[in-house]
This record gives structure tokens, sequence and C-alpha cells, in this order.
């Protein structure tokens, strides 16, 4: 999921080309105030023309507490967008003041919402905010501002954001949304991103936020389907569908399946049509 500055048109347009599942206009954290309105009028003029195809698009607006925050949302409210980004949130009224300012601008009710996790009051408050009725889908970790608020010194934000980073990614899964792990802003060291996106997938998380079109491949492979990970997948497939069936439990290449490793084999190769697909609809 790669973050576009709105100010920045080229980015715009270099966006419609690159193989990612979403991106995400910023009219935030990469725009200087100066240019806010001017962004915005630009993110308007864009989506009412530009062709994303596949990629999902989300426009991240600024806080409601902000002199833009309202008037973003009742602005993008009926552009065509997969949902609205709501950033430094951290309760269910602030997202309800949200949701006012979206039908304010003729939004529809089922217009979904992703939610930056980037405050300790707002990664405490995360459950109550799910619990509401507002159509929430993703989970979005904002790692540079959550370091900052819990004072953890710069290039230590991994090791000192693992255990809330576990966290989100379990109140996502209690409540069956998306959970999307948080960017990483040193473009020099390519490894050093590779080692984050290697310990996003593990904890469990569905993607990677983006600031730089060089980060696309990398996240791509991480948070692909391998070639391995579709052959075990196809075996456990098969062996599992030959099984007889009152079988609960069966051994593939040395290692024990039950129901639950055929239903992630499934979930796998459905992952790998949908990227196969999208990779023809680029073409």
């Amino acid at each position: 999921m790669l973050y576009v500055p709105g100010s920045n048109s080229r980015a715009i347009d270099k966006a419609q080309e690159l193989p990612v599942d979403a991106v995400i206009l910023d009219l935030e954290d990469s725009v200087a105030p100066d240019h806010k309105l001017a962004a915005r009028t630009q993110v308007e003029a864009v989506l009412e023309s530009a062709e994303f195809g596949h990629r999902e698009v989300v426009v991240r607006v600024n806080a409601m507490d902000t002199p833009w925050g309202k008037s973003d949302l009742a602005a993008v409210a009926s552009l065509p967008i997969s949902a609205v980004l709501i950033p430094k949130l951290e309760s269910e009224r602030q997202l309800e003041a949200c949701r006012g300012a979206l039908h304010m601008g003729g939004a529809k009710d089922n217009l979904p919402f992703w939610i930056m996790a980037e405050t300790p009051r707002g990664i405490l408050n995360l459950r109550t905010i799910l619990e509401s009725d507002q159509p929430i889908a993703a989970i979005v970790m904002g790692t540079a501002d959550l370091a900052k608020n819990m004072g953890i010194p710069r290039g230590s934000e991994r090791a000192g954001l693992r255990s809330t980073l576990e966290h989100c990614v379990l109140v996502a899964r209690a409540f069956g949304v998306s959970a999307l792990d948080g960017v990483e802003t040193d473009l020099n060291d390519p490894e050093r991103f590779e080692s984050a996106c290697l310990e996003g997938k593990q904890m469990g998380f569905d993607g990677k936020t983006l600031i730089h079109p060089n980060q696309v491949a990398t996240a791509n492979k991480v948070f692909g389907v391998t070639t391995e990970q579709i052959a075990q997948a196809i075996k456990i497939v098969e062996a599992w569908k030959t099984a007889p069936e009152d079988t609960g439990v069966m051994v593939v290449d040395g290692d024990m399946v039950e129901a639950l490793h055929y239903e992630q084999a499934l979930k796998t190769l459905a992952d790998n049509r949908e990227i196969g697909k999208r990779g023809k609809d680029d073409e």
C-alpha cells in the first residue's frame, strides 16, 4: 500500500502503473501546511478522471482537530474511493464525527474507514473503536508517530514497538479487519527494509505501507506467495481431498496436517490466483 503525496502530480501519475494493491493519496503528513488546499483540489481532480485499475484508492485526510480535517472529509465524500484513512484516531466519538462530516459531503453510509493506530491512547481504545457500528476495514500502523509518542529512539522503532504491533494484529484478527504494517523511512538500507517486511509477515500483518516505489518489489516478494508455498499448498489440498472422510489428521511430507492446514492451503492458492489476476489486469 503506497502513500503518495496529494501535492505531487508526477508521483500520482506513476502510482497508477505500479504493481501495488492500494494507493493512499495523502493529504496529511506528506503535505506541508501551505500546500494543503492545493493538494486537496488536485486529489479531487485526479479522482474524477484517473484510472487506477485493480488498485484500491484510499485518501488519508487530516485529523478533525486540524483546520483541514472536516473539509477534507466533505471533499472526498462523493469521490470514487475505496476507503478513507483517518489519522490520529483515539475514540469512537472522533470516528462518529468523521462520519458526520462525510455525510455532509454526501457520502454513503457504507464507505469504509481505514484507521491509523499511531497514538498510545488510540491503541488502548482500539477494541472500543472496532466495537462501534462504523464500517472499519483496516488498521494501519503509524509506526513513526507512535515511536515518537512513546519516546522510542529513532532506529529502534521495530524493537520498541514489537509488543504493540503484535497487539494490533491480535485486535484486527478478533474483529475480522485487515492489519497493515507501518512504513520504513530509511530508503538507503534495503536489507533493513526487507527484514522489517519479514518480521511484519511473521507477526501476521496482511501487507506493508510504503513511502517510495523502490520499496514495492521487496514488499510484494515478502507478502506475496512463493513457488514453494504454492507447491506445498497443492500437495496438502490434493492429499486432503483424497483422504477418507473420517480422517481428522494426516501426514504430508513428514508434517502433520489438520483441517486448519487445509484451509490455510486453500487461502494460499486463492491469494496466488488473485495476484495473477491483478498482474493480467495491468498488461
